[in-house]
């Protein structure tokens, strides 16, 4: 038995949620899924604990050393770690936070959305882009635990900002561009070029 399933055992047994560690595209990246929300509407994003408002949860989970992001989504919590550290290192202190810490937890946590003031502020055009994004890209990047977000466009050239596991995920730069070029070729505009922004 794995160190992370037998880490979910013993927490189950002692009433805690039960926690699956999953794979992402992204080898810096796990996905650990929850038997309940801890995201009910929307997602989250924080690079540091300073981030986390009102998120104990996710506040907590910076305590292990060698977790550079986290993104809450669903009954899902992606964590991105650092390249330089091991998972066989962080994964059971991780399932033990969160073992401790989801009971407790509140899915519907206040979460100041940026991303909806961001929206309400763009342009026209990039907020077609995100509609498009929205219907065929953004799913799958979430279910990856990611999102994407179109920040600019000048001319045929857009450029987005990956987010959570998608930010240090090699297809993220390569099948994934690729595609998401395609589509807004497609649906959007056909001489459209696609960059990403560099990481904050």
């Amino acid at each position: 038995m794995s160190a992370e399933g037998s880490a979910a055992d013993a927490a189950a047994a002692a009433g805690a949620p039960r926690v699956d560690v999953q794979p992402t595209p992204n080898p810096n990246a796990l996905k650990f899924v929850l038997d309940r929300p801890v995201k009910t509407e929307g997602s989250s994003t924080y690079r540091d604990s300073l981030d986390c408002g009102e998120n104990r949860l996710a506040a907590a989970l910076f305590s292990v050393r060698g977790v550079s992001q986290l993104h809450f989504f669903g009954n899902a919590i992606t964590v991105t770690k650092f390249g330089f550290e091991e998972w066989d290192d962080l994964e059971d202190g991780i399932i033990g936070i969160v073992g401790d810490l989801a009971g407790d937890h509140d899915p519907d946590y206040f979460d100041p959305d940026p991303e909806a003031e961001r929206r309400a502020a763009l342009s026209p055009e990039l907020r077609k882009i995100e509609e498009i994004l929205d219907r065929t890209v953004r799913p799958g990047l979430q279910g990856d635990g990611g999102d994407i977000q179109a920040l600019e466009l000048q001319g045929d050239v857009l450029v987005v900002r990956y987010q959570g596991a998608c930010g240090t995920c090699p297809s993220a730069t390569t099948g994934t561009l690729e595609a998401i070029k395609s589509i807004l070729r497609d649906e959007f505009r056909p001489g459209i070029e696609v960059h990403i922004a560099p990481e904050l």
